[in-house]
Formats: C-alpha cells, sequence, structure tokens
C-alpha cells in the first residue's frame, strides 16, 4: 500500500509552538524494496534551528535537536528500527528486540538517501530507506509505521507525532505505530 495523500502529525499538547502551523508526511513503498518519505514542515522557518547541509554521517542525539524519524516494525513483532533524519544530511539508525530495549547501529549500510529544501514558509525533507537492509522479511511484509518530528525553534522544542500515548511524548510507543503498510503481495 502507499500513501498517496498527506498524512498529519499532530503536536504533543504539552508544547505549543509559534512557530510550526503544521507537519505533514506522504509515505510511499516502491517496488524496488524502499520506504521513501516526505516531510513537510509550514510555519515560519527563520525561527526553526535547521541544520546546515553537510557530508552525510552518522550522528548522535540528532533527535535534542531538529530532525524527523521513522520507526518501522513488521506487523505483528514486537522489534523495531528508528531512523532519525536531520536536515543536514546526518542520520541515526537504531535496532530495538522490544519496547526500548536496543541500541544504535553503527553501520553504513543502513544509510538513507536525505535531501532537504526550505523556504522562509516551509521545510521538506526526503528520506529513502532500504528495507532489505533491516531484513529479508521487510521487503514483503505488512509494516506498522510510526511517524514522528522534533522541532527546535526559537520558542523551544515541539514533538510532533502521528499519534501520542498520554502522558510525556514518547515516540517507541507501539501505539505510535499508527501507519500500516500492507505487504505488497506477490512478485510476478
Amino acid at each position: 500500500m502507499t500513501v498517496e495523500h498527506w498524512i498529519d502529525l499532530r503536536c504533543h499538547p504539552s508544547t505549543r509552538p509559534e512557530t510550526v502551523r503544521a507537519i505533514e508526511v506522504r509515505v510511499r513503498r516502491s517496488a524496488s524494496a524502499e520506504l521513501l518519505m516526505t516531510f513537510r514542515l509550514d510555519g515560519d522557518v527563520r525561527r526553526i534551528r535547521v541544520p546546515s547541509p553537510g557530508v552525510p554521517r552518522i550522528a548522535k542525539q540528532l533527535w535534542r535537536h531538529t530532525c524527523f524519524e521513522a520507526f518501522i516494525a513488521v506487523q505483528g513483532q514486537p522489534a523495531y528500527h528508528e531512523f532519525n533524519f536531520a536536515p543536514s544530511g546526518e542520520w541515526a539508525v537504531y535496532a530495538f528486540n522490544a519496547y526500548r530495549n536496543g541500541g544504535p547501529l553503527a553501520d553504513e549500510m543502513m544509510r538513507p538517501h536525505i535531501a532537504a529544501r526550505s523556504t522562509d514558509s516551509r521545510l521538506e525533507l526526503d528520506a529513502r530507506v532500504r528495507l532489505d537492509g533491516l531484513s529479508a522479511v521487510h521487503p514483503r511484509a505488512s509494516l506498522r509505521i510510526g511517524l514522528s518530528a522534533v522541532i527546535e525553534a526559537s520558542d523551544g522544542l515541539s514533538y510532533w507525532a502521528l499519534r501520542h500515548p498520554a502522558g510525556k511524548p514518547d515516540f517507541h510507543a507501539a501505539d505510535g505505530f499508527a501507519l500500516l503498510l500492507e505487504s505488497p503481495g506477490p512478485q510476478r
């Protein structure tokens, strides 16, 4: 299944940013076993801390600043992967066996392709992830996807997701993996 329309992310109720009006995401699953995501932020981009483009590289703690995230799990399985995509081209990948039980993967083979562009009122980030890099199962399986963003702006941090659990922001909560991408079916 491909999501051809834009999906709204919701701001966590504990944060009320004036700088960000909306964040939307479009997700596409390609025939070549890639997950393609476009994150689109509308707001006062001049007041948002957007890291300058640089050399794509693995980085730590990207979630402390402006970054976009995808959580990918095979339907019915507790294991999942977390991807962090920074507008700078920096990235991180984490593997978890269950809720927050895991850690970073320092594997250049997992490197996503990231492209960002911005104007004074819009920031867009495209991210492409190879599903066969996660496992042999991922390209053909139904996937649960969590999409989120952390935005660092002059009025503080804000947390955006498809669905937020009760309490503080927690993008790892399985309830937040609210997008189901059905199996693409048998190859012809």
